[in-house]
């Protein structure tokens, strides 16, 4: 593996860049603002993404996607998951064919309700494609707070490259065969987070928190398994891992919107406040259209989904859920 670039200028493609650095690769990263780039370079910092920590002086700072690509035998896809279409498509361009791809956006594409992976071999059919998820907040990757995620791939030796590229003492990597339940784990539970956040945001407790969460987890398996994943994926890093990081930290843009939403905010307020991309939105609606064409069950994503759109209010939310016919509570 001689040169590494990560397409994507955030908190997440930053952390990477800076932690492949730090393990001896030649990487280069690069983002759509020329702008934001400039300062990275002047600066040695990400300050809107990534504040206060230092980029390594060996880190390449790019804008120009040729030469971000060209020499690249490892791509990593950092930006968020309804741009991920795109930004491959302009890659693509410059790409032998021979890279191996590692994209750590979790998402579903709106409209075609396709799963990332999908995405990328619909633009490039032979591509070698590796998903990267678990709990791993950029903020605390970025100063090696000790993160545990997990990659996947369709070839098993693809994966164990990938594991020991990324793996150092401070960044532990897993291998997991279900690339279906480890994309689905990644993209659902941004869905629960927002529910989370609005339930901490109406001034809810912890029972109702954990009642999110749990109940929460019941839909992504449901979902996952009637899509072809294994429903034990979901209890690892991927799901019930990330879940958890997603649902409770400050450090989570899908949390803290719902927060604010749970306030009384608007939505698009709320995203405004946020000044990020937040993924569960637009990923609550392919869920919703997701859980209708496989007709599953999926009464919070579904009352997410109402909320989101202006179909009901909050607290009409709460009490259209707690009033659901009673039920036992194993019925998957």
């Amino acid at each position: 593996m001689k040169k590494i670039t990560v397409i994507g200028a955030g908190s997440f493609g930053t952390s990477l860049a800076i932690l492949l650095t730090n393990k001896g690769y030649d990487v280069s990263i690069w983002g759509r603002k020329k702008s934001q780039l400039a300062l990275m370079r002047e600066t040695r910092e990400n300050p809107h993404y990534l504040p206060k920590v230092k980029l390594p002086e060996s880190l390449k700072i790019v804008d120009n996607m040729d030469d971000a690509v060209k020499g690249a035998d490892m791509l990593v896809f950092s930006v968020p998951a309804q741009n991920f279409r795109g930004v491959l498509e302009t890659a693509k361009e410059f790409m032998t064919g021979k890279e191996i791809v590692v994209n750590v956006a979790k998402g579903i594409e709106k409209g075609t309700l396709m799963r990332l992976s999908e995405v990328a071999k619909e633009v490039i059919p032979n591509i070698c494609y590796v998903a990267l998820s678990g709990p791993s907040h950029a903020e605390e990757v970025a100063r090696l707070l000790p993160t545990t995620v997990a990659v996947s791939c369709e070839d098993k030796a693809v994966a164990l490259e990938v594991q020991e590229i990324f793996n150092t003492d401070r960044f532990r990597v897993y291998t997991n065969d279900d690339l279906v339940g480890v994309e689905l784990g990644g993209s659902l539970k941004n869905i629960i987070a927002l529910g989370a956040g609005i339930s901490d945001g109406m001034g809810f407790g912890d029972n109702a928190k954990a009642a999110m969460m749990t109940r929460g987890i019941t839909e992504m398996i449901r979902l996952g398994t009637a899509m072809g994943s294994k429903s034990e994926t979901f209890s690892g890093l991927t799901g019930l891992g990330d879940l958890i990081v997603t649902c409770t930290s400050m450090h989570s843009r899908n949390r803290r919107c719902g927060i604010l939403i749970g306030q009384g905010m608007s939505v698009n307020d709320a995203v405004d406040e946020i000044g990020m991309v937040v993924e569960g939105l637009a990923t609550a609606e392919a869920a919703g259209a997701l859980a209708e064409k496989y007709n599953i069950e999926m009464p919070i994503t579904q009352s997410i989904c109402d909320l989101i759109y202006g179909r009901t209010n909050a607290m009409e939310a709460v009490d259209a859920l707690m009033g659901r016919k009673t039920k036992n509570e194993m019925q998957i």
